[in-house]
């Protein structure tokens, strides 16, 4: 079994849910049967993450995927960005393919998929774009549709089209592990 906690969702139960269900519907799409479960902050996750793992008694494949926040230097070293950016500590059980990034943020990867449903072709780029920018754009090309202050965020996420992120590095990065765990589990 391969269970991932995901950063969105806020604090209310409804809000998780809601996130919880679009990224199951994103992953069933790329064939990936994995437990979703949606915990907030990028901090919630990363404590329920490192409890988790502590207490883990199993061989369950066991993974957190949250925003980077900035951009990545290099894609299969995770610990190392998160303890220079946020300061984390790499729990002692904890392996780089257990940190999945949506580089820079979440909005990248739905930014992305509505570029290319346009037939607008992505820059190479992408993933070094600021957050706050990605975010921005986003809302204007979505005339204000996504409101991620709402929780209406999530409906873009389960309508995402996974062939149309085949060009981001943490996309196509974060398939490869869960595909590679999954069938390690199935054997």
């Amino acid at each position: 079994m391969v269970k991932v906690f995901v950063e969105g969702g806020g604090v209310s139960s409804s809000g998780k849910i809601r996130c919880q269900n679009a990224f199951n519907s994103l992953f069933q799409k790329c064939n990936l049967k994995v437990n979703i479960v949606a915990k907030g902050s990028r901090n919630e996750v990363f404590k329920w993450f490192r409890n988790t793992l502590k207490q883990q008694k199993d061989e369950r494949f066991l993974a957190m995927l949250i925003d980077s926040e900035d951009s990545v230097e290099n894609t299969d070293k995770t610990w190392l960005h998160l303890q220079r950016r946020d300061r984390w500590t790499k729990p002692d059980k904890a392996s780089d393919d257990q940190v999945l990034f949506m580089t820079t943020c979440q909005e990248t990867w739905v930014y992305a998929d509505l570029h290319m449903k346009r037939g607008i072709k992505l820059q190479p780029d992408i993933e070094k774009y600021n957050r706050d920018n990605i975010r921005t754009q986003l809302e204007k090309i979505t005339d204000g549709k996504y409101d991620k202050a709402h929780g209406k965020q999530f409906k873009f996420v389960a309508e995402i089209e996974p062939n149309n992120l085949t060009a981001l590095p943490s996309f196509t990065r974060t398939c490869r592990i869960l595909t590679e765990k999954l069938n390690k589990d199935s054997k």
